[in-house]
């Protein structure tokens, strides 16, 4: 799904720089430091400019890039662009890294200095000779799947200018009642610019300055609803950040748990339940509308990425990294580190996740984040007659109330 995403967003990005008298030069290679010194020596270029990234591969990778390149006398310089604070400036009173969001976030929100505004974009841009650099078609999807893809064009568009659309849209309208509406998993009522934020579209720090501006224009106002969504949402914010943090202290989340004890738990191996699972058969309503919903539209709602994952390790008890790899391939703001934190923290693998034995029951987190069955209903067309008050549990439900929604339980 995410190289759908990247294809329009880099299409989006070539079309922008051409206007500015540029163009986005694209290489296929086995080694991203051989490919970029090539570049440079082809265009003559004497410095480079790159952002920072806090996965464990990237690091290597951006070291090693900077080493060679300054061998050959480039001029390497390199900037936070993803992130409100850089991972090494904030820290206990010891000096140490943070263990726990709250903390973290708590000394993000206090620290004596504001994240850097961001920058207006170039008028122009003043280009190199590139004529002697060949261009590779970079190919991202297959016949199979072009089918497919076509339809995440109905929901959604890529690119920086849509980014900053979404972002308009959004603080003009839904922000303000986001604290009361942010659990809706049947209305548009979430931000929806991850997949923005993770494809580099729109700065973390642009979303940060133009959220607190509506923050400080609600609190003149005495909007006490307006402020709290704020706050609800910068938190939000917060744990993209905490994810980079935990990311960069701790590079070995993405395939092991921060807590030891953990690291030889006896997961079930069950290709069947995996299968069940991904495909929304499980017979829970909820649990299964989120998973037709993923592999439908590349999305899902971060409650109901809570209450899917949950459901697979703490009642399937099948191994966390399945979840991890499984969501890697299917959402569009698919994310390392994010899903890192979010499967760590769901089965109890950081020191302030949740107790093992938590389980958000599907029927229940049914009442609270789709009170009337709109969501059930639209990804699990079967359930589409049954009355509201069975929606979230149809096992319960009356004989007659069944026959009469055309439902045969363990059957359709």
């Amino acid at each position: 799904m995410s190289r759908w995403w990247l294809k329009h967003s880099l299409a989006h990005l070539d079309s922008s720089l051409r206007s500015l008298g540029n163009c986005l030069i694209t290489k296929i290679s086995t080694g991203s430091v051989s490919s970029l010194l090539g570049v440079v020596k082809s265009t003559g270029a004497t410095q480079l400019f790159f952002n920072h990234l806090y996965d464990p591969i990237s690091l290597v990778r951006d070291h090693r890039a900077k080493e060679v390149l300054t061998a050959h006398g480039i001029a390497v310089r390199s900037f936070n662009a993803d992130l409100l604070y850089e991972p090494w400036d904030v820290n206990d009173a010891q000096g140490r890294p943070f263990n726990n969001f709250a903390a973290f976030w708590e000394k993000c929100l206090s620290m004596p200095y504001d994240p850097e505004a961001p920058l207006l974009p170039p008028k122009r841009i003043i280009s190199g000779d590139v004529s002697t650099c060949a261009l590779d078609p970079l190919v991202f999807e297959d016949e199979s799947e072009k089918g497919s893809n076509a339809l995440l064009a109905r929901a959604w568009s890529p690119g920086w200018s849509n980014a900053d659309k979404a972002l308009t849209t959004f603080i003009n309208g839904p922000l303000i009642e986001y604290s009361k509406n942010r659990r809706k998993a049947d209305s548009a009522t979430t931000s929806f610019l991850s997949p923005h934020l993770h494809f580099g579209e729109v700065s973390v720090r642009k979303v940060f300055h133009l959220v607190r501006i509506k923050q400080v224009l609600w609190a003149n106002e005495g909007n006490k609803a307006g402020e709290e969504s704020v706050y609800l949402f910068l938190k939000s914010i917060g744990l993209r950040e905490y994810s980079r943090y935990l990311s960069f202290n701790h590079p070995y989340s993405h395939e092991r748990p921060l807590l030891g004890h953990l690291k030889f738990f006896p997961w079930v191996v069950n290709e069947g339940y995996f299968k069940t699972w991904r495909q929304g058969r499980t017979g829970y309503p909820l649990m299964d509308a989120g998973m037709r919903e993923l592999w439908a539209t590349g999305w899902l709602h971060d409650r109901i990425r809570v209450v899917v994952s949950s459901f697979f390790v703490k009642v399937l008890q099948l191994p966390w990294r399945w979840g991890m790899k499984y969501f890697w391939d299917t959402l569009l703001d698919a994310d390392l580190k994010s899903d890192a934190l979010g499967w760590q923290y769901i089965y109890g693998a950081l020191p302030d996740g949740r107790e093992f034995d938590h389980i958000d029951n599907p029927q229940f987190e049914g009442y609270k984040f789709d009170p009337n069955g709109e969501y059930v209903r639209w990804w699990l067309p079967e359930l589409a007659r049954l009355p509201t008050d069975w929606i979230h549990h149809p096992w319960n439900a009356p004989e007659s109330v069944l026959q009469a929604a055309g439902i045969e339980l363990g059957s359709n």
